[in-house]
């Protein structure tokens, strides 16, 4: 009762900071982008404290030191909608890879215009890995990260999807390292219970790897290095009888 209850809160409270900072991304969709994006960063931090407050739920970061001093392309695992809040609380600069659909929601997703997503069409297949790495390129050269999750889709705590390619396709055309994270945000935030947990979202940054021989095995490494992470974090509270 007390996690419904709790759970709740968050939701209302955060549809309220959401509906008000879409309204209010209009007004700064006309500012140079830096404003955007520090617009972006806002809605986000502010919604990760409202989770804290509300269902005690935070996040640790590890490998910090293994961030590049330089623009890359991100990979990472995705289990939950808690992962594109995180990751705003990381890094100053990023540019999501995202379906196109998103922009037509009603107020939300002219918000989401404001930092400078790659909107892409998932059914238009090669079509689509060429505007990522067209798009990608102008974003890494512009001293933006680019977030890519390969999976495509969510998966339960413990599991990882496979990967497509396309983040180190992006990576080795642009010349830009290939930064694994894997997060374990879906032992906390369920895809089947809308539910939170509360807790600590682990959040784990590896090695860099460098943009070298074929894509298949550049995201194969990436793919292995997560896999085995996400597997050490075990599966937290997500593995009780909800």
């Amino acid at each position: 009762m007390i996690r419904t209850i709790r759970s709740s809160l968050f939701y209302i409270g955060f549809t309220i900071w959401t509906l008000v900072w879409a309204i209010f991304s209009l007004a700064v969709a006309l500012l140079p982008l830096s404003a955007r994006v520090w617009a972006s960063r806002l809605w986000a931090r502010t919604g990760i404290g409202w989770l804290h407050w509300s269902c005690g739920l935070r996040y640790r970061v590890s490998g910090l030191a293994n961030i590049p001093a330089t623009p890359c392309v991100i990979v990472a695992n995705h289990q939950s909608a808690l992962e594109t809040l995180l990751l705003w609380c990381i890094f100053p600069r990023l540019s999501y890879v995202l379906k196109k659909e998103l922009f037509r929601i009603p107020v939300i997703g002219w918000g989401l215009r404001l930092s400078w997503p790659i909107g892409i069409d998932r059914d238009a297949g090669k079509q689509a890995l060429v505007q990522v790495i067209e798009e990608g390129k102008i974003r890494l050269a512009a001293g933006f990260h680019v977030v890519i999750f390969p999976e495509g889709t969510r998966h339960p705590c413990g599991e990882v999807g496979p990967f497509s390619s396309t983040a180190a396709g992006l990576a080795i055309r642009a010349q830009v390292p290939l930064l694994p994270i894997a997060v374990n945000s879906g032992c906390f935030w369920p895809r089947a219970d809308w539910r939170k947990w509360p807790g600590v979202v682990e959040v784990h940054i590896g090695p860099a790897l460098a943009p070298a021989g074929k894509a298949a095995a550049l995201n194969q490494q990436a793919q292995d290095w997560i896999t085995t992470a996400v597997a050490e974090m075990g599966t937290g509270p997500a593995a009780k009888v909800l």
